[in-house]
């Protein structure tokens, strides 16, 4: 690609040493040539900030939640013609941004994508997740992740009201204007086969050797644990009320999420 746009990757952080060197080194070793690297922490008080200075220079504070980092990242700080977002517990597979790129300005219906993600994990329950989540892709449980920044900000970027179900909100703003699309796996691609992260990924759960997953995130949550993750859902909810009262409570998309919502609950 001759000349490719700048893409803005912004990775939220609060205490995420453990985590994070592997959400850079993912992006230090995308294909895609032209990427701008942004940390927005919130007041980390392990080695998070001093990590993330070790990849890039444009490392920031702001808090007080995620949805007021990743505003400030992609709005304030992000130069790029396209933002993107990421956990410091997610690792990209090396062809995303190329793939992200390359679709989105194939069609110009799309504003946004939804990219594919894969839960990491070894125990039973880990695996259960890895399940569940292959059936959001692109439904109206996902969130979208790339952005065109111009379209981003346009729709007020998320509402930092919620925490948790601000994901849906920019979805159902994002839709007012445009189409979100779902980006494609790119299956075995031989950038795998030599790239640094495959064995730890492989160690989590999946064989790349045998399964390529060349544009997917992988979400490399801690092993599975019942607690924690109720505890997370339950904090989530907490927002919902604002959510529901911001778009009515018989639109199809709300009731749709809150099912899910539910069922998931129920099924744990």
């Amino acid at each position: 690609m001759n000349n490719p746009p700048l893409v803005s990757i912004v990775i939220t952080t609060k205490n995420e040493a453990k985590n994070l060197e592997n959400c850079l080194r993912s992006i230090q070793e995308q294909s895609y040539p032209n990427i701008e690297t942004i940390v927005v922490d919130n007041a980390s008080t392990d080695q998070t900030k001093e990590i993330a200075k070790r990849y890039t220079d444009k490392v920031f504070n702001k808090g007080p939640e995620r949805s007021a980092q990743r505003n400030y990242g992609m709005i304030d700080i992000a130069t790029g013609d396209y933002v993107m977002f990421l956990d410091a517990d997610m690792i990209m597979a090396p062809e995303v941004v190329s793939s992200c790129v390359q679709f989105i300005e194939s069609d110009n219906r799309f504003v946004a994508l939804h990219i594919p993600e894969i839960i990491l994990g070894q125990n039973y329950w880990s695996q259960v997740r890895r399940f569940e989540r292959t059936f959001y892709n692109g439904t109206v449980i996902d969130g979208a992740r790339f952005f065109k920044k111009a379209i981003f900000i346009q729709v007020g970027g998320f509402d930092t009201s919620m925490s948790g179900p601000e994901d849906w909100d920019i979805d159902k703003k994002l839709k007012q204007v445009g189409h979100i699309g779902l980006l494609p796996d790119l299956q075995e691609a031989n950038t795998l086969k030599s790239w640094p992260l495959n064995q730890f990924i492989s160690e989590r759960g999946l064989d790349l050797n045998k399964t390529g997953y060349a544009s997917v995130i992988f979400h490399n949550e801690s092993e599975f644990d019942i607690k924690a993750y109720l505890n997370k859902k339950g904090y989530y909810a907490q927002s919902f009320d604002t959510y529901i009262n911001t778009w009515g409570k018989n639109d199809p998309d709300i009731k749709n999420n809150l099912a899910c919502f539910i069922d998931t609950l129920a099924f744990f």
